[in-house]
C-alpha cells in the first residue's frame, strides 16, 4: 500500500459504544483494526517569508544600519508565483498536454488566480532559461550514431512574409541518450541538415520521405534504414481499398510479422553463439525468399497495378529495409520515433499549436527536455523542480553548471534522486 507516501492517521469510532439490545457499554481494546485509503490534496498557498532583520552592535563601522536576512530566489524578477507553480504549468502544458484555459481554470478552483498575460509573459520569461540546455542535447544528439526521425505539421499563427498560411512542421530525433525536436516552417532537408550539422557517418531510422534520402546524398556516410511498419501499412491500406487483392496483399502482411518473428528471435539470442548464428541463418533465408517473390511478382504484367505500386516501392527501398540484418541494434521499424511525436500531437489536438515564434521553440524545447528525461527514467516534477530552482538561485539565469542536469553527466546517486517521487 505505496508505503512511501506520508501518513494521516485518523480515528474512528462508534456512535453508541453499548451493546444495542441490553445498553451494557463495550469494553475498548488495545488494538484497532486499520484500513487504508490513498488520497491527494492539491492546494494553493501563500509563503510569508518574515525576513528578520538586526542592527549592528560593535563600532567597527563596517556595517552602517540595519541588516536584514535576504529575500527568497525568484524565478522571475519581481514575480509573485514560485517555483512550484511554474513547474506545474511547464508540466500540464508540454507533458500532460492540457490547453492553457484549462489549467488556469484549474488552478482558480484550487483557490490561485492567474491571468492569461500573466501565464503567457511568464512563459516568455522562462523560455530563455533552457536554452543552453536545448544546445547540450543536440550536441549530445549529434555525437551519437544512431538516430530515429520522424516530423509531423504544428501550427504557428504568426504572419511570416512569403509563407502562406501557418503550416509549420514539428521534428523528432532520437538517439540512445537525446529525444530532440525542432519547430521549423518547413519539411526540407535543410532541418537535418541544421540538426544533425556535423556528422558524417551513422544510421537514421526513417519513413520514406525524399528529406531524409536528399540528406543521405549530402552525407554518403548516413545510411538511411527504412520502416518495415510503412510497408507493413502500405499493404494493409491495399487490402482496405481493393478488396479484390485483400488475400494477396494480408499474404504479405504475415510475411512481414514472420519477418518481426525472427528477428526477435536472434535478439533474444546472444551475440557471436552459435545460436545467433542459427538464427542469423534462419532470418536472411527468409528475406531472401520475400525479395524472390517480390521479384517474381513485380515482372507479372498482369499484375493489379495498385499491388504493382507497393512492390516496386519495397523493390527501390530495399537495401534500407534490410539494413538491421548485418547491424543488430538497428531496429526493424521507425515505431521509437512515431511514439516521440504521439504527446505533442495530443497537445495539438488540444490547443492547435503555437501563437508565436518564441512559444514555438520554448514548446520544441520543453517535449525534448522532458522526453529525455522520461528516457532516463527521471522523475520529471523532480527534474524541472530542482532545474528551476537552480535558475532563480542565479539571478533568473541558467545555472552555471548545466552538466549537473544532464542525465549521461549525474552520478549514480544523482540518478536515484531524481528518479524519486517529490514527496514533501
Amino acid at each position: 500500500m505505496q508505503t512511501q507516501l506520508p501518513a494521516r492517521h485518523e480515528d474512528a469510532t462508534l456512535d453508541k459504544i453499548q451493546c444495542p439490545k441490553c445498553g451494557l457499554a463495550f469494553h475498548s481494546l488495545v488494538d484497532t483494526e486499520d484500513s487504508q485509503v490513498l488520497e491527494i490534496e492539491v492546494k494553493a498557498y501563500r509563503r510569508v517569508i518574515h525576513r528578520h532583520r538586526y542592527s549592528a552592535s560593535c563600532q567597527c563601522g563596517c556595517v552602517n544600519g540595519t541588516v536584514c536576512a535576504p529575500a527568497p530566489a525568484r524565478l522571475i524578477e519581481r514575480g509573485k508565483f514560485g517555483i512550484s507553480v511554474w513547474t506545474s504549468v511547464l508540466l500540464d502544458k508540454f507533458l500532460y498536454g492540457r490547453p492553457s484555459q484549462r489549467l488556469l481554470q484549474d488552478l482558480a478552483d484550487h483557490g490561485l488566480n492567474m491571468s492569461a498575460g500573466t501565464l503567457a509573459g511568464g512563459l516568455q520569461a522562462i523560455a530563455p532559461l533552457f536554452k543552453p540546455l536545448d544546445m547540450a542535447l543536440q550536441l549530445k544528439l549529434r555525437s551519437e550514431p544512431y538516430w530515429h526521425a520522424d516530423e509531423t505539421r504544428w501550427a504557428v499563427f504568426v504572419d511570416v512574409q512569403g509563407k502562406v498560411g501557418h503550416r509549420w512542421y514539428l521534428w523528432v530525433f532520437h538517439s540512445s541518450s537525446v529525444v530532440h525536436y525542432v519547430i521549423d516552417q518547413t519539411r526540407a532537408a535543410d532541418v537535418i541538415v541544421a540538426e544533425l550539422a556535423g556528422v558524417d557517418k551513422g544510421v537514421i531510422s526513417c519513413d520514406r520521405y525524399s528529406g531524409y534520402k536528399r540528406f543521405a546524398r549530402l552525407n554518403p556516410g548516413v545510411v538511411l534504414a527504412f520502416c518495415w511498419a510503412h510497408v507493413r501499412r502500405d499493404f494493409l491500406v491495399l487490402a482496405n481499398s481493393y478488396p479484390q487483392s485483400a488475400e494477396w496483399a494480408l499474404q504479405w502482411v504475415d510475411m512481414i510479422g514472420q519477418l518481426y518473428h525472427l528477428n526477435g528471435l536472434r535478439l533474444n539470442t546472444i551475440a557471436h553463439s552459435a545460436e545467433r548464428a542459427l538464427t542469423q541463418q534462419t532470418l536472411v533465408q527468409a528475406l531472401q525468399q520475400m525479395a524472390t517473390r517480390c521479384a517474381s511478382e513485380v515482372s507479372n504484367h498482369e499484375l493489379f497495378p495498385p499491388a504493382a505500386k507497393v512492390l516496386e516501392s519495397m523493390t527501390l527501398h530495399w537495401s534500407g529495409l534490410t539494413v538491421f540484418v548485418n547491424s543488430a541494434w538497428v531496429r526493424m521499424d521507425n515505431n521509437t520515433a512515431e511514439r516521440d511525436i504521439r504527446g505533442p500531437v495530443v497537445g495539438r489536438k488540444h490547443f492547435y499549436g503555437s501563437g508565436s515564434e518564441c512559444a514555438a521553440e520554448l514548446a520544441a524545447t520543453m517535449y525534448g527536455t522532458l522526453a529525455t528525461m522520461k528516457l532516463w527514467g527521471l522523475n520529471a516534477r523532480t527534474w524541472l523542480a530542482q532545474y528551476l530552482q537552480a535558475c532563480a538561485d542565479n539571478d533568473n539565469r541558467p545555472p552555471d553548471d548545466i552538466n549537473a542536469f544532464l542525465p549521461w553527466q549525474m552520478s549514480a546517486k544523482r540518478l536515484a534522486d531524481m528518479r524519486a517521487c517529490c514527496i514533501q
